[in-house]
């Protein structure tokens, strides 16, 4: 099917709600199309993790346009009791990190 990105399989250490979140943090307001697109992932998937993520207050958008702004709170603490005290910044920090060391790279 043509416009649907091929699945990856086996684990990964990243959840799509991470990944979604990182896209967001370089460009607030990609569309949920290249969402999609840069994190392997259905549109209908990113609209689901989306609609988690503000339900439980890490995100939310204002319309401007026909598209999204997007706002994240990056003082929200993680959900999993293993990252107790680990905020959302923390989080983007290290993956902004690891986003820009792999632009660099000319292989990549």
């Amino acid at each position: 099917m043509e416009g649907v990105p091929e699945p990856h399989n086996g684990w990964t250490f990243l959840t799509n709600h991470a990944r979604v979140l990182a896209v967001i943090a370089d460009d607030r307001s990609a569309r949920i199309r290249d969402i999609a697109a840069h994190c392997r992932l259905t549109e209908r998937a990113v609209q689901k993790i989306i609609a988690d993520l503000e339900r439980d207050g890490y995100l939310s958008h204002v319309r401007e346009g026909r598209g999204n702004v997007y706002r994240i709170e990056p003082d929200k603490v993680l959900r999993h009791p293993a990252e107790a005290g680990l905020q959302v910044a923390a989080l983007l920090s290290l993956l902004a990190q690891d986003e820009a060391t792999r632009a660099r790279r000319p292989d990549s």
